[in-house]
């Protein structure tokens, strides 16, 4: 072909590819664009191959230009119609400029779509974000963040899971378009299934068909959900949870989709965090707004008590009878003792509250400790045994066991029945110390708050804060206090680290 007439005309059109290169349309919009230009400049029919397209036409006369971007092959310009041997170098020169301003105008293109790509995560990120900072309560928080990830990552459901430590396992808490889920309660193993894999793994998974893959919770399968992935909670080094989006067509998730869910998770493990810590204090804000009020209350009793009976016997007390006297006294003696231990229990609570407590450990004869703690407690009258290997030695302080025990020992005086048993033993490196008696036990509507502060039932005697303080005392040594329900018997167990 001739290209000498025409040559400089094309040349001037050859700038008009500029103009579709510096252009936002699409991918396809931007060949079709660039191929129309680039027959008008040529003359031939012409097309571009993208390498992941396929093979470029070994057809005769088709002519095969390479588009380079640095010193990278990204597909070819093919010439349709023309011969090598019809050809000699100055007739390339043109085809190649269109070939270079073809793949200017790609890599524009692509470098764009990244730009852009990149800003609508931003916004997407910022999106959570500004969510996350504007909603202090979780069920609030949740509610307005899981519909936003679902349409950041265009999928059909979204869903929370948080994780329970005491029990190792995952509940759901908040999801869309998957709501059984937290109808249902549903707990997942940590480490089992799609969910307690991601968590307990730390990382990111995806299953491109739920269908024939290894998954505990069945509403996946019965919301007809195709393919699903999901990203850890992580607040520090430790997983809190799991969020998971799914498709309920077949997605092959890529790579971007994940580093996006990933970030995004991150955003809301921190929120769901803030958001805990925000409801912790309010709760401890309510708690000691409740505990002034309930303490007001049960000082208020016993010191009217002893300020009415001195009152009485500084005003009448020469005109009273002496046994009268006697008996005042003796209310009196009694009212002040009571308000001496709510003190006590008090200021107890106070040090524990404010880790003032200083635990001593050191190496003790288990058998002796208990049987000096006992006959102090218990009334000499009351059937006791104690059950303990006299060569069982335990590294505690005397000082806690004794705060612990005596409260129990009380309770059992009080509201059980004899006789009173106390064992203990070595059991998977704890020192176990069990007080028993054959009383009812705690009621069942009890059970659940028996630990809290001022926490008594109906018939029950005292200030309600004993077991509180004996827990506090037990979890303050490192071990904890429990109570084990049982038919014909109460148990409240203390255990101790063995070292």
């Amino acid at each position: 072909m001739d290209y000498s007439s025409e040559y400089g005309e094309r040349l001037q059109l050859l700038h008009g590819l500029t103009d579709v290169a510096l252009s936002h349309l699409e991918l396809d919009e931007r060949l079709s664009a660039l191929v129309e230009r680039a027959q008008e400049i040529i003359g031939a029919s012409c097309s571009v191959i993208l390498l992941e397209e396929g093979a470029v036409s070994d057809a005769p006369g088709a002519l095969g230009i390479p588009l380079v971007v640095g010193d990278e092959v990204i597909g070819v310009l093919q010439v349709d119609g023309l011969g090598p041997g019809e050809l000699d170098e100055s007739d390339l020169e043109l085809p190649r400029l269109v070939a270079d301003r073809i793949a200017s105008a790609l890599e524009h293109g692509r470098l764009y779509e990244s730009e852009r790509a990149a800003r609508i995560r931003l916004e997407h990120v910022q999106a959570i974000t500004d969510a996350a900072l504007a909603h202090l309560e979780l069920d609030d928080l949740l509610d307005v963040l899981l519909p936003r990830i679902r349409t950041i990552l265009g999928a059909d459901t979204c869903a929370v899971l948080l994780l329970e430590e005491d029990r190792q396992e995952l509940v759901a808490r908040a999801a869309v378009g998957i709501e059984e889920e937290v109808e249902q309660g549903v707990r997942i193993p940590l480490g089992r299934g799609f969910a307690g894999r991601v968590a307990a793994e730390g990382r990111p998974i995806i299953l491109d068909d739920v269908d024939h893959a290894d998954v505990l919770n069945p509403i996946l399968r019965e919301k007809g959900i195709k393919s699903i992935l999901g990203v850890p909670l992580v607040v520090g080094a430790q997983a809190m949870g799991v969020l998971h989006v799914g498709s309920l067509t077949y997605r092959t998730f890529t790579a971007a989709d994940t580093e996006l869910l990933q970030l995004v998770a991150d955003r809301v493990a921190v929120a769901i965090e803030r958001a805990r810590l925000h409801e912790e204090v309010v709760l401890l804000d309510q708690l000691k707004l409740n505990f002034v009020a309930i303490a007001s209350h049960e000082l208020r009793t016993p010191a009217a008590s002893v300020y009415g009976v001195l009152a009485t016997l500084a005003h009448r007390g020469e005109q009273l009878p002496p046994e009268t006297r006697a008996e005042l006294v003796q209310v009196g003696y009694e009212h002040g003792e009571r308000l001496r231990r709510l003190i006590d229990q008090l200021l107890d609570l106070s040090r524990l509250d404010s880790h003032a407590i200083t635990v001593e450990p050191r190496p003790l004869v288990l058998q002796r400790v208990l049987t000096d703690i006992a006959r102090a407690a218990v009334p000499a009258d009351t059937p006791l045994e104690i059950d303990v290997a006299p060569d069982l030695a335990v590294v505690a302080d005397a000082l806690v066991l004794d705060r612990v025990l005596s409260n129990v020992l009380i309770n059992a005086c009080r509201y059980g029945e004899p006789p009173i048993v106390i064992r203990a033993e070595q059991r998977d490196r704890h020192i176990r110390i069990a007080v028993e008696d054959q009383g009812p036990g705690v009621p069942d509507e009890v059970q659940p708050r028996l630990f809290e502060r001022f926490a008594r039932g109906d018939a029950a005697r005292g200030s309600g804060l004993g077991l509180a303080i004996a827990r506090a005392y037990a979890r303050a040594h490192g071990g904890d206090l429990v109570y084990s329900p049982a038919e014909h018997r109460a148990r409240f167990e203390m255990i101790v680290p063995r070292a």
